[in-house]
């Protein structure tokens, strides 16, 4: 059997962790995965220590790019997702895929399945929108056959951030904030289903299709965290705070933390009123959705991952 050699950029991270969890076992592929962060990196390596991984900065120039030579299919999945500064966001989703995209040229790589952002369709402003906005167009415009897709917010093992932090943080402290009323609509997406999705587009490739993927239930942001109160087994009381006491505490945060899990910029975006497209993903890839309530308690009740703790 002919294998597919795929390389998947931004491995060690929430979506690269769960997608090469769910590949690996696959006798008809082979894997190239490549991260910078060094901590999950050490992760990568325990969890899958059958899995080719470079150690690597992509947004600089190296001998990394010599591991695109003789892959069929890209998963171009890197990206930055917070910080209080423009230039990391700049340096992970601009000037990496700028070199990502040149080795993939140089090499012949003939498909890509670009993890992109539902923030391209977004009202927010903010360095992550700008540069992810930025990454797709870089992507579209390098002429490689490409399936773009665009996921909103994501939860499932391995999340470092978002739900993942949340819930951890329901375990350890006695009051859970929640701005205003909490009435927010969200749309979360299991890792996992969306993991499938792009091993559906590997499967069979969709060159020049774009897809906003958004979680098939629509939950206010207060219902969310209740749901993830009951699967993490949290004890914290939530307790509704008015918005500007909830911006002014994440603030004097960001002066304490060099790399805080929540910023001012995020909870902005959080309240902004508006709801993301829902279209028919489990009948056009021949997936299935997971409901958010089975979903949450699948990420915190598996044996092996749902304590694995990410460094952001």
């Amino acid at each position: 059997m002919t294998k597919r050699r795929i390389v998947i950029t931004g491995a060690a991270g929430l979506i690269g962790q769960n997608l090469v969890t769910r590949l690996k076992g696959r006798d008809d592929v082979e894997l190239v995965c490549l991260d910078k962060h060094a901590a999950n990196c050490a992760i990568f390596r325990r969890l899958h220590p059958d899995v080719t991984l470079i150690e690597a900065d992509l947004a600089r120039p190296g001998d990394w790019a010599g591991s695109f030579a003789g892959a069929d299919q890209l998963v171009l999945n890197h990206a930055q997702i917070g910080a209080l500064t423009e230039d990391p966001f700049i340096a992970n989703n601009v000037t990496a895929t700028e070199h990502v995209l040149a080795a993939a040229q140089e090499h012949g790589i003939g498909y890509v399945v670009h993890i992109s952002s539902s923030v391209v369709n977004s009202l927010a402003d903010d360095f992550y929108t700008r540069s992810k906005t930025a990454q797709e167009k870089m992507v579209l415009d390098a002429g490689l056959p490409t399936a773009v897709l665009r996921p909103t917010l994501m939860f499932g093992w391995f999340d470092r951030k978002h739900l993942g932090w949340l819930g951890r943080f329901m375990r350890r402290m006695p009051v859970f904030p929640v701005p205003n009323q909490g009435r927010y609509i969200r749309q979360p997406l299991y890792a996992g289903d969306f993991c499938d999705i792009i091993i559906a587009c590997l499967d069979v490739p969709r060159p020049g299709e774009i897809h906003n993927i958004s979680g098939q239930e629509k939950v206010h942001y207060i219902d969310l965290i209740r749901l993830l109160k009951r699967s993490a087994k949290g004890g914290a009381v939530i307790l509704k705070i008015p918005y500007s006491l909830f911006w002014g505490l994440l603030w004097l945060y960001g002066k304490i933390s060099s790399d805080p899990p929540f910023t001012t910029r995020q909870l902005e975006a959080l309240v902004i009123p508006e709801e993301f497209e829902i279209i028919d993903w489990p009948g056009l890839f021949d997936v299935s959705a997971t409901p958010v309530a089975a979903a949450l308690e699948e990420t915190w009740s598996h044996p092996d991952y749902s304590e694995i703790v990410l460094e952001f």
